[in-house]
């Protein structure tokens, strides 16, 4: 599938972006690779085929929930820098 100037224009218009008339070219030619790979795949028959949940064969080791102790509220603010009667203080991040 061939991507003309037009197209890239717009599209560069859409996503914000700002590129000379050598930049726009080379844009062109490599969106076009691009469909035409996707055009490729498209081709193949991928009806028995599950569908991927991960790309890794890793498996995550799970520990099995147990219940336990909980800090007290005196005890979770006993290390705070700064402490506001029952909550912690922080900086100010907006204005």
């Amino acid at each position: 599938m061939k991507i003309d100037k037009d197209s890239i224009k717009k599209i560069a218009h859409l996503a914000r972006l700002e590129f000379d008339e050598n930049s726009a070219e080379k844009m062109s030619k490599d969106m076009s690779q691009i469909l035409d790979w996707v055009e490729q795949l498209n081709e193949l028959d991928t009806s028995n085929v599950e569908p991927l949940t991960t790309m890794s064969t890793e498996v995550n080791d799970m520990r099995e929930d147990k219940a336990g102790q909980h800090l007290d509220h005196e005890a979770a603010l006993k290390n705070a820098p700064k402490t506001d009667t029952d909550y912690f203080r922080v900086p100010k991040v907006l204005e």
